[in-house]
């Protein structure tokens, strides 16, 4: 019980640092990919410099993937309302998203730097919802302080309580079952 209300108060507080960036700067600090990473860091509260880079990397691959897929296919379609069916906006949006995810998973896996997460970033890229050099900017910069200030909490959490808490194990993994 503890260890459920734990994470998922957890993943707020990392989704809440966001969400404050967000509302004082107007700009899309917040998007759907962020929750799922913020849970996956708040359930595993390791802070290890490898998957800082894999989860950072891989919405970088996704946001990447994601724009070439719509620059090149679906340049100026937003999937903003359901297109009609058989349209050449809906059919350039489809092919935009299938080209994307392909591409991002191709690339997670051939760097080793897999986070499931990273295929709805490239995903909410593709269908011209943040299409944009800029938003796709500011989707990695806000990946990277979500990862940034779970470090930093775990660094604080480490340094006042030690290794010798009941949250990690002799090698410094969670446990799972607290």
């Amino acid at each position: 019980m503890r260890r459920r209300l734990g994470t998922s108060l957890y993943a707020g507080l990392l989704f809440t640092v966001l969400g404050t960036v967000a509302w004082a700067t107007g700009q899309p600090f917040v998007f759907p990919s962020l929750g799922p990473s913020a849970f996956v860091l708040a359930f595993d509260r390791r802070s290890e410099r490898e998957r800082a880079v894999r989860v950072v990397a891989s919405h970088l691959i996704g946001g990447v993937a994601g724009l070439a897929a719509w620059t090149v296919i679906a340049d100026g379609a937003a999937l903003t309302a359901t297109p009609p069916a058989f349209s050449p906006e809906g059919f350039r949006l489809t092919a935009s998203a299938v080209a994307s995810l392909v591409a991002t998973s191709w690339a997670m896996i051939a760097t080793d730097w897999v986070h499931p997460p990273a295929c709805a970033t490239t995903l909410i890229v593709s269908l011209g919802l943040l299409s944009t050099p800029v938003e796709v900017a500011i989707i990695v910069a806000s990946v990277t302080v979500l990862v940034a200030f779970h470090a930093a909490v775990i660094l604080l959490f480490k340094r006042l309580v030690g290794d010798a808490h009941p949250l990690y194990g002799r090698d410094g993994a969670t446990d799972a079952d607290g």
